[in-house]
């Protein structure tokens, strides 16, 4: 029995007591970060370890490696990527922009594919607005619904051309948030037709991406009480109104935008209508928790599951590295990667 979850590890390899829990458990997959991370081989031992324990050597390892702030891998052993808002500034031109974007995307799953990473959680599709919290900020593709839209497709096909799966966040839109979901529950008191006209379009364009990530934020209007992540009136909307057929999963159970338990956790956002659950620090308690809220992955949400990683092509588009890195360095050689605190490092 597949369990309806993501499961993280603490460190650069498994322990006897993680081995065995997920052994038992059998997580869909799992994700790392930059505290399971040091050398190429590794990262790939890990890897392999890693479905070793659940017998699939197709389960799904996530990374959130978005360039800027949000990346895993780093120098010496990765090159740096730009954040999201740098291929909107680096020319003038929507076209080069949008085959920027779309090659840093390739060039991402080129790194992540030579190490066994087969999903990455980006694009962020989030629409900043002014005077939000900057935990979007400069990982936003621009300021408008078309930029943001067709930038983030962009970079969302580059990743599946290589062979990565992509993970637009955070659905229905975060862009708004007055607080940081990580340490608060942001509330986002917007009408429904701004949220429909703006916060919701980018998602609506790119419906048809194989996976989406929650957002932990209330949105008034439509359900005063719940965060997206636990809301069935939420997730009614992603899924009719914007019309997102693919995989939902929750951003990171453990931030401490939501309340109670672990186990309650997992369970309310199953119920809610999300098909698994991301859960990151890799504590063990924590963990089991998880897994016992979220319950065998069954269904839709099996079926769903199993329809995004059927797009994870095996033969990845063919690449010129050395000419790819070159182009991308035309716009952004020098370029500082790191604009601010970095989100999500554990």
């Amino acid at each position: 029995m597949t369990r309806a979850c993501i499961l993280g590890c603490a460190g650069q390899a498994l322990t006897v007591e993680e081995i065995a829990l997920y052994r038992d458990a059998q997580p869909w997959g799992f994700i790392l970060f930059k505290r399971n991370i040091d050398t190429p081989d590794q990262t790939r031992a890990l890897i392999e370890q890693m479905r070793e324990t659940v017998g699939r050597a197709d389960a799904p390892v996530l990374i959130d490696q978005e360039g800027g702030r949000v990346r895993r891998l780093r120098p010496p052993h990765w090159p740096d990527y730009p954040p999201a808002q740098a291929f909107s500034q680096a020319t003038n031109d929507p076209m080069t922009a949008r085959e920027l974007a779309r090659l840093g995307g390739r060039l991402i799953a080129h790194d992540l594919k030579a190490l066994g990473i087969n999903v990455d959680c980006a694009p962020v599709l989030d629409v900043p607005q002014p005077g939000a919290h900057d935990i979007i900020g400069d990982r936003a593709f621009g300021q408008d619904v078309v930029s943001i839209a067709q930038l983030g497709r962009a970079q969302a096909e580059g990743l599946m051309a290589g062979g990565v799966l992509p993970v637009i966040k955070h659905i229905p839109g975060h862009g708004r948030a007055m607080a940081d979901s990580h340490h608060d529950l942001p509330v986002v008191t917007a009408k429904l037709q701004q949220l429909e006209e703006v916060d919701f379009a980018t998602f609506r364009a790119n419906s048809d991406m194989p996976a989406a990530m929650t957002a932990h934020i209330v949105y008034a209007a439509i359900d005063k009480a719940k965060p997206a992540t636990q809301s069935r009136k939420v997730m009614r909307v992603i899924r009719k109104d914007i019309g997102f057929g693919g995989l939902i999963m929750t951003d990171d159970l453990s931030m401490k935008a939501l309340g109670g338990d672990f186990e309650s956790r997992a369970r309310d956002s199953i119920a809610a209508g999300c098909d698994v659950v991301l859960h990151c620090n890799g504590v063990m308690d924590e963990m089991k928790g998880v897994i016992a809220g979220a319950g065998e992955l069954k269904g839709e949400g099996k079926r769903r599951a199993a329809a995004a990683l059927g797009r994870i092509v095996r033969d990845p588009e063919p690449l010129d590295v050395d000419w790819a890195r070159a182009r991308f360095a035309e716009y952004f050689d020098g370029v500082v990667a790191r604009a601010g605190p970095a989100v999500g490092e554990a």
